[in-house]
């Protein structure tokens, strides 16, 4: 049971009920996450701003769940193991795929290369150092494609923080986190 409230639309407020329409009619839900969000208009809207404009960069769609998917196993979030999950099968990442990138890898070499980077840099608080940023732009990533990919990991801490604080009920195909090793 989450320990912040989640907003239910019976509950919204007109401003909460215009949000949920919006996220309904992108993606056909709200998940609870978003409905925890909710409970501050000002703070959904801040998240939904970033995450559309986040969207508008170069990263490929796989390339963002992968980074997802490492972040959330990194930093033990089960309810966006969970999500990410879904989201990564959605734009075609194999399960394999998903093991290597929860595990801080890729199959794919430019991939593997963003992943571990983002998880350095949750890992460090930013403080990466020269040669990890280096093998990101050896691996043919433009300076816009790291802002991004930085982008893509605060979005991402951000929702991993606030799936662990709430225990928001996970509302997707339920994923047991790696053990740690």
């Amino acid at each position: 049971m989450s320990r912040i409230n989640l907003v239910t639309p019976e509950q919204a407020n007109p401003e909460q009920q215009a949000l949920f329409a919006a996220i309904e009619q992108q993606l056909g839900v709200v998940p609870n996450f978003l409905k925890v969000l909710a409970n501050s208009p000002a703070a959904l809207k801040a998240f939904l701003g970033l995450h559309t404009i986040a969207n508008e960069g170069s990263l490929t769609p796989q390339t963002k769940e992968r980074i997802a998917l490492g972040l959330a196993q990194q930093n033990a979030c089960q309810y966006c193991v969970s999500a990410h999950t879904a989201l990564g099968k959605s734009v075609g990442l194999s399960a394999d795929e998903m093991a290597a990138n929860r595990e801080g890898g890729s199959s794919d070499s430019k991939a593997a290369v963003a992943v571990k980077f983002a998880q350095a840099l949750a890992e460090k608080k930013g403080e990466v150092s020269s040669a990890e940023l280096l093998a990101l732009q050896n691996a043919g990533y433009s300076d816009a494609e790291v802002v991004e990919i930085i982008t893509h990991v605060g979005m991402n801490v951000l929702t991993n923080i606030l799936g662990k604080a709430s225990r928001v009920e996970i509302d997707f195909p339920k994923i047991e986190l790696h053990p740690v090793n």
